[in-house]
């Protein structure tokens, strides 16, 4: 009965977003007509929950007569991860894309704000089309409800890659940062509609992409930080087809956070933010497309099912047809520019723009070549981390850094020796760190430019703090805290930015890895320290049986213990890692306990790695999310004022 509680509320969640998008592209200024508006796409809103609630319930109680349910759970599988594998499946997944398109349609009906009445209504109403697409995909070829007859009596339960905290909050991250996508993109097309783009438009466009940016940010942050400990390669990125999937919206994303700002604060760039904005959601349903088509073979793909690729490939066909066509038409009616020199504020985030865009770009063709060339009968082929980090690398390295100029810039006409002249401690750093880097690294040219470029962002962003309390009132920490939030905000995204640089570049410049076997009581010498291998027992989990290793870790007379396992699940042949990570303030040890080793009984596959600075990375992702997070605080507080 819950089941068909969930699809009827689903279904009348559909109904309520056609009549949500009728309703608001009529665009009605009547008091009454624009109270409907936002009662209906409330009602859906609520209607999806309930969908998406009587879902995660099924999961609760192991209701195996549902099929999505039998696949995805099992009787013995922890609660945390029942509730995960409600949206750690195809169905589960686009129900949970659907509930956070109709929240969000909701959010943006009931916070009008200083927006026109017919732009709001346009974007509420095309934001219900965007959430009625998602749901007919979902009823008609991915339905979360449908039942199986018989029903087994413990089901299949989730894959065991997925049952893992970090992988239980990347999907959920990921989609509020793919939906928060759409947002953006139903309010550039209601800007086509009405030849309107200004900087009221920009004003109510910025927190959606901040927001979008922010999550989409958490997300991938998440996903690497799981790949790293858990899939025991040693690594935390691998230009995998799917990471790119997720990456090429984030671009996107950062350049219309930037261009947004333009737009808002200048009157510039509106044709191109409605771009950018028509692009990034775009992008987001591409990534869908790559996650569900089966085109992929992914540890992160969800489907194989070639109709439910070729559905998503329709409405991403759909979207950025209409999204392009009113833009070839209608382009030229927005808002005029205002002007701006070559040295300001606006042309570094022009720049910025660029450099961005044509990253994603090159992302976009490096991930579907390959597919490309296989649909043409060429056979397979593989573009892989060589490709991208002699192509999106440097690209990536010339936006970050001109990074620490722009806030030092002043918006039309900005003064670069004054800039220069602010950034030179931050310059000097950069070059201790190349030539300090070059004689350690013994010349290695591209890695000591990538360190010294980490350097220059981490001191421009604390240059720019400084430059800002210099200018302020008070004295001691009392001026500190007086200090905007933006400025915080700002600041921890751009240092955050060159602590992920720092990790990212000594972790895959000066990695280093070995392969060996060892018994137990045997030990080998790696990255000045003494492994031990101690023993191999047997340990039992919730849901799984597991050979743990143990080690002794022997550097500079200090001894500590470790400990890799490999796991294996009953309800699946897969087996997976947990490996051993020893952190220290320059890099990891990290162990990967691999298979026995049948020519010698009693021994055992390991992999070792060193991974110098890797922790960095993530701590860079925590800030630029922090950084994200304090924009979105800022905006609410000043439009809190100034509503």
């Amino acid at each position: 009965m819950i089941a068909e509680i969930g699809a009827f509320a689903t279904a009348l969640t559909l109904a309520l977003c056609l009549a949500q998008g009728a309703l608001g592209l009529a665009a009605s200024t009547r008091d009454s007509r624009m109270s409907a508006l936002v009662a209906v796409s409330q009602a859906g809103a609520a209607l999806s929950l309930l969908g998406f609630a009587c879902l995660t319930w099924l999961f609760v109680v192991s209701d195996f007569s549902v099929a999505v349910v039998a696949a995805n759970s099992h009787v013995d599988k922890p609660m945390v991860y029942k509730i995960a594998g409600t949206w750690g499946n195809h169905e589960g997944s686009m129900l949970m894309w659907c509930l956070v398109s109709a929240v969000f349609g909701a959010i943006l009906a009931s916070a009008r704000g200083g927006q026109d009445a017919k732009l709001w209504s346009r974007a509420v109403g095309v934001q219900g089309f965007v959430t009625a697409g998602a749901i007919i995909y979902t009823l008609f070829l991915s339905n979360p409800f449908a039942r199986l007859d018989p029903a087994p009596m413990q089901g299949s339960g989730l894959n065991p890659l997925l049952q893992d905290p970090a992988l239980a909050a990347h999907p959920p991250m990921l989609y509020l940062g793919y939906v928060g996508l759409s947002i953006p993109f139903s309010l550039a097309i209601a800007a086509l509609i009405e030849g309107r783009a200004d900087q009221a438009w920009a004003k109510a466009l910025r927190p959606w992409t901040l927001a979008a940016w922010t999550f989409l940010t958490i997300g991938i942050g998440l996903g690497s930080y799981w790949a790293y400990y858990e899939l025991g390669w040693g690594g935390w990125w691998f230009w995998d087809p799917v990471e790119n999937a997720s990456f090429m919206p984030w671009l996107i994303a950062a350049a219309l956070v930037h261009s947004a700002i333009v737009t808002e604060r200048r009157g510039s760039l509106a044709g191109w933010t409605i771009l950018l904005a028509i692009m990034g959601f775009g992008l987001a349903l591409l990534g869908t497309f790559l996650v569900r088509s089966g085109v992929l073979t992914s540890v992160h793909a969800f489907a194989i099912d070639p109709r439910r690729g070729i559905a998503v490939l329709v409405l991403m066909f759909i979207a950025l047809g209409v999204g392009f066509g009113l833009y070839a038409a209608r382009a030229q009616k927005l808002a005029q520019p205002s002007g701006f020199a070559a040295v300001s504020r606006e042309s570094m985030l022009v720049w910025n723009n660029y450099g961005l865009a044509v990253a994603a770009a090159v992302v976009l063709i490096g991930t579907l070549y390959p597919l490309l060339v296989e649909a043409a009968g060429g056979g397979l082929i593989s573009v892989g981390p060589p490709f991208f980090n002699m192509t999106v690398v440097p690209l990536m390295g010339a936006v970050l850094l001109l990074l620490p100029l722009a806030p030092l810039l002043t918006w039309r006409i900005g003064d670069m020796r004054a800039a220069f002249t602010r950034l030179a401690p931050a310059a000097a750093l950069a070059i201790a760190t190349l030539i300090g880097a070059l004689i350690l690294s013994q010349w290695r040219v591209m890695p000591a430019i990538g360190l010294a470029l980490g350097a220059w962002l981490i001191a421009g962003g604390l240059t720019y703090i400084w430059v800002r309390y210099r200018r302020g009132e008070g004295a001691g920490w009392a001026k500190f805290a007086a200090l905007p939030l933006a400025v915080w905000s700002m600041s921890a995204a751009h240092i955050g930015a060159g602590v992920l640089t720092l990790g990212a570049i000594a972790e895959t410049a000066f990695r280093m890895e070995r392969a060996v076997i060892l018994s137990p009581n045997e030990s080998v010498e790696f990255a000045d320290r003494r492994i031990t291998l101690l023993e191999v027992g047997n340990v039992e989990g919730p849901n799984y049986s597991a050979a743990r290793a143990n080690f002794r870790v022997e550097q500079a007379g200090v001894v500590r213990p470790l400990s890799a396992e490999r796991r294996f699940y009953p309800t699946s042949d897969m087996p997976t890692s947990e490996v051993g990570i020893l952190p220290s303030m320059t890099g990891d040890l990290y162990i990967a306990l691999g298979e026995a080793v049948r020519e010698q009984p009693g021994a055992w596959s390991v992999r070792l790695y060193k991974n110098p600075l890797v922790q960095l990375i993530f701590w860079g992702m925590i800030l630029m999310s922090l950084g994200g997070a304090l924009s979105l605080w800022s905006l609410a507080r000043r439009r809190g004022r100034n509503p």
